[in-house]
């Protein structure tokens, strides 16, 4: 499968306040983020490269001892085995980011291959 309708690909909730949609490749991961205001993303550390954008909204976002509010069109990078947390700001975000490589632990937690 080569194309996606991300509204066709269920939303699966990773924590209160936060949920994903998740288009796997070969090489790499597309995830969709959802998250309500206030919601958070506890510190963690993957091996995975990890870039990302913020589509809507505003996110607080701890990247090492680096922090910093992320607006639309500000892209990010997160090395991989670096710690970093995020919380969402007043209103909710949409964030999509990209992982290389893909994240096997995420598509274990939506069930498999999305289908849209």
């Amino acid at each position: 499968m080569n194309f996606f309708q991300i509204k066709g690909i269920p939303a699966t909730d990773l924590a209160e306040g936060v949920s994903i949609r998740l288009v796997p490749a070969d090489r790499m991961s597309l995830v969709f983020f959802y998250l309500s205001p206030g919601a958070r993303i506890p510190e963690h550390a993957h091996p995975h490269e990890q870039m990302g954008m913020v589509l809507k909204g505003s996110i607080l976002l701890t990247i090492g001892d680096e922090e910093r509010t992320v607006l639309p069109g500000i892209v990010y990078r997160i090395p991989p085995d670096v710690l970093h947390s995020g919380r969402c700001l007043e209103e909710g975000a949409e964030v999509v980011e990209v992982f290389s490589p893909p994240r096997k632990d995420l598509l274990e937690k939506i069930g498999g291959i999305p289908r849209s």
